[in-house]
């Protein structure tokens, strides 16, 4: 475990692996660099993970949650160890979706995990408020409890009750300082200015959605691989068949690496 301190944040860094390519991953919203920690070990390289600003061990500022200052946090890191692939998150997918819209030659391959947004604002604004709310002024034991017991969580645990062990482990770096101020700047903001920029990125891309998803819209996947010139997109038809198919993730990953 390292720290990065640039001029806006001290970014909570752990690397794994050994070798190149250098990989650095960008998490979502209200999560850490720990989620994707299961994921890391099965692939070839060096995999950066680090907490965003305001997210897991990382530093809190009073402010500084839009996507230009979440891409900056991506960009430290990539700049300190070298990373020539990028790996998204909802979050982070926006995040390195706004960095190279405006640099198109950073990174060698991207992967987008779940990408939630465009060039237009977020339809879900109501939801995150709610969140922010329920996690703002609780230590973080009591911020995740009150998160796993809101009633719309609730709702869906009772269809799909292994949500909640998924939600719980995604949680676990909560962050109760930072995440109600990244989750009430970065639902006024969206990740690109012009999704046109998007044709200039020309790095193979692995794009991996699901349908039924409200807050990272299968649509978005679609657009992004119609627009960027070596875009291919994984679809899995909803949350069950996507959490299966974990394995099928990993497989391909690999193989998108390593190609």
């Amino acid at each position: 475990m390292a720290e990065l301190r640039t001029d806006e944040a001290v970014l909570h860094v752990e690397v794994d692996g050994e070798g190149g390519p250098v990989i650095v991953l960008a998490h979502g919203l209200t999560n850490s660099c720990r989620e994707l920690a299961d994921l890391t070990p099965l692939v070839p390289g060096t995999k950066v993970r680090f907490c965003f600003r305001g997210h897991g061990h990382s530093s809190s500022p009073e402010t500084g949650y839009r996507f230009p200052d979440f891409a900056r946090d991506v960009q430290a890191v990539s700049d300190e160890y070298g990373a020539t692939i990028a790996f998204g998150t909802s979050l982070g997918a926006g995040a390195i979706s706004h960095l190279v819209s405006r640099d198109p030659d950073r990174y060698e391959k991207l992967i987008f995990l779940l990408p939630a947004g465009l060039d237009v604002p977020f339809q879900y604004k109501p939801r995150m408020l709610r969140m922010a709310a329920l996690v703002d002024g609780k230590s973080q034991e009591d911020a995740i409890a009150a998160v796993l017991s809101d009633p719309a969580r609730m709702a869906n645990y009772q269809l799909e009750p292994w949500l909640r062990d998924l939600d719980r482990r995604l949680l676990e770096g909560l962050n109760p300082i930072g995440v109600p101020r990244a989750i009430r700047e970065i639902i006024e903001d969206w990740p690109l200015r012009d999704r046109e920029d998007m044709r200039k990125v020309t790095a193979p891309t692995l794009i991996i959605c699901r349908e039924g998803d409200e807050i990272h819209p299968a649509i978005v996947g679609r657009i992004l691989v119609d627009i960027m010139p070596n875009a291919e997109l994984m679809m899995f038809e909803d949350a069950m068949t996507m959490y299966q198919g974990i394995p099928d993730i990993v497989m391909k990953v690999n193989e998108f690496i390593r190609s």
